[in-house]
């Protein structure tokens, strides 16, 4: 696409710098019918104009395309990213959930040890009220008792022996519901702590989960908006190309035109040849400086020579050969061989060149006499000494000067 568009361009331009030549080269031309010449020629500026306007707009297009293409590019690799790390979070996530049912079944098992001992502690905890009613109410045996109410030393041994493990018993009960509450109390705080902690957990996974949701929706949604912005962008560029055509086709639709009315404008007898010695010639011009022809008008050294050479000063001054406007004004940069160049447009398709100047006397768009001053002889361009290189050209292709003067 980049090399059509460039392809496009040049021919447009090219087709453009064409008819500005050509369209100053039959202003004369177009003078003999003023409304006819003044139409086309505004019609050719007009076309001009929106030509270059459609190719800056293209231009400015293209740029555009190139900055949205980089932020999708940017983007795309941002929700790439973000893919992974949800891919990544994905994983940390079923990892934490069999670590959180691993804790819920630990916590579940837990609460079941916890009714288990809260039962035992509850039953301990009545057999030791029991016991203490006991105690209360029939009271503890003391040694002087024992003594008296025993009939001999192995019957006091015997309930003495009975009244500790009694007692023995009693500091069991009392140690066994004193080991429950505790392994109850922190049976609970390790409940509520793993609860807390599952808690936390879950809380901060979700958060996770709700974060890498919100950043993939919020990229999706701005890349679907640049892709759509792309489209609507290409779409626009599409029709300007389409414009840019129809110009094109203008613009060569115009040039056919003037090509035409070149073609009625000419008269030949505008045209006749015949050197006349000194003065003006049959065929209107004049020599535009006086001196000796030093390369003749034809085939030169294996190439044509469009022109004559006259050898004359450098700074001579240089006089139109007739009158006419200046359609074309060069200098060396621009025209290369033919140094500081400027041709005259002197209607009926009839036009003369002057080459090698050192400096210029007129400007584009001029109006010039026959006779007056356009510049000054020099040695610019291609040019092995100074002289001037004058040509004569009818519709733009060059004629023997010798003929015309």
């Amino acid at each position: 696409m980049p090399a059509e568009n460039n392809r496009r361009t040049s021919t447009l331009a090219a087709i453009a710098f064409a008819l500005l030549f050509g369209g100053m080269l039959i202003v004369s031309a177009l003078d003999s019918s003023p409304v006819a010449g003044a139409t086309t020629r505004s019609r050719l500026e007009s076309a001009r104009a929106k030509l270059e306007k459609t190719e800056d707009r293209k231009g400015v297009l293209t740029t555009t395309l190139s900055r949205f293409d980089e932020r999708i590019a940017g983007l795309e690799g941002r929700t790439a990213a973000l893919r992974e790390r949800e891919a990544a979070v994905g994983e940390e996530l079923a990892s934490r959930q069999a670590e959180l049912e691993g804790a819920e079944a630990a916590v579940a098992q837990a609460r079941h040890q916890l009714e288990v001992v809260r039962g035992r502690l509850k039953r301990a905890l009545i057999a030791l009220r029991d016991r203490l009613v006991a105690i209360y109410e029939n009271g503890s045996p003391d040694i002087v008792s024992i003594l008296v109410s025993s009939g001999d030393m192995s019957e006091l041994a015997a309930t003495s022996e009975y009244i500790a493990r009694i007692q023995s018993a009693d500091e069991a009960v009392v140690d066994h519901v004193r080991t429950l509450r505790d392994q109850t109390e922190r049976t609970t705080l390790s409940l509520e702590h793993a609860s807390g902690q599952i808690e936390a957990a879950r809380d901060q996974i979700a958060a996770r989960q709700d974060e890498v949701a919100q950043a993939r929706s919020s990229v999706e949604a701005r890349q679907g908006e640049l892709v759509a912005t792309r489209a609507d962008r290409q779409s626009t560029l599409d029709r300007v190309e389409v414009e840019a055509d129809n110009f094109g086709a203008d613009v060569q639709a115009l040039q056919r035109k003037i090509a035409e009315k070149i073609t009625q404008a000419s008269s030949p007898a505008a045209l006749s040849a015949g050197p006349t010695a000194g003065g003006v010639s049959s065929s209107g011009l004049i020599w535009p400086v006086e001196g000796v022809i030093t390369s003749g008008f034809g085939p030169r050294w294996g190439s044509f020579h469009p022109g004559i050479d006259i050898g004359v000063p450098e700074g001579t001054p240089i006089k139109a050969a007739a009158s006419g406007t200046v359609v074309l004004l060069q200098s060396e940069a621009e025209s290369g061989g033919y140094g500081n160049y400027t041709c005259i447009d002197h209607g009926g398709g009839l036009s003369t060149c002057y080459a090698h100047q050192t400096e210029f006397a007129t400007s584009l768009g001029a109006s010039v006499s026959q006779g007056e001053v356009i510049g000054y002889v020099g040695n610019t361009g291609y040019s092995t000494g100074p002289h001037l290189h004058f040509e004569v050209r009818v519709e733009g292709e060059p004629q023997d000067p010798l003929g015309y003067l």
